[in-house]
């Protein structure tokens, strides 16, 4: 009987888990007329644009590298990386510095953004699938879409989007 009841508790216990929302955080940032949005978990921090040191033969939307407390960090310009116009950079204008990568082998990459919104609460199972949908924007660098307060926010997978084989392709 005791056998049973450890079958029970353990069955209550995985059901109680399944019913429960899992709920995910995201940054959402504005990129043009579209909001996307990041794990907030991989967000080091939130800077204002600064001038960036340029590095030679690399594609334009990697701008260059700023020093961060000893640590030096590739910025990369989301706006160009996603072919979508060009503007000039505003006292709105972000960077925001996230961790790429798993296990022991992390990175450090900053990410230009026309501005950032909020930070939003979802329920992971509110996520839906990314549709071919035409965006400028892969597929392949997006988790899924969300609704939030009657707008939509894509979300972006960190770690494809700022992956090194990905970042070294050549540009169309």
């Amino acid at each position: 009987m005791s056998q049973e009841n450890e079958i029970s508790a353990v069955e209550a216990v995985a059901q109680v888990n399944s019913e429960t929302p899992i709920t995910i955080q995201y940054l959402s940032f504005v990129l043009g007329k579209e909001e996307y949005g990041v794990d907030i978990l991989r967000v080091q921090e939130i800077r204002s644009w600064e001038p960036v040191s340029r590095v030679p033969n690399v594609p334009l939307y990697e701008k260059g590298v700023v020093n961060l407390r000893g640590a030096i960090v590739p910025i990369i310009d989301l706006r160009e990386r996603f072919a979508l116009s060009k503007v000039e950079y505003t006292p709105l204008t972000v960077v925001v510095v996230l961790q790429t990568g798993s296990g022991n082998h992390t990175r450090i990459m900053g990410v230009v953004v026309d501005s950032v919104s909020d930070v939003i609460s979802v329920d992971k199972s509110e996520i839906q699938g990314a549709p071919d949908f035409g965006t400028k924007v892969s597929n392949e660098f997006i988790n899924g879409l969300v609704s939030v307060n009657e707008r939509m926010v894509m979300l972006l997978d960190v770690d494809k989007l700022l992956t090194l084989e990905v970042m070294e392709q050549p540009e169309n």
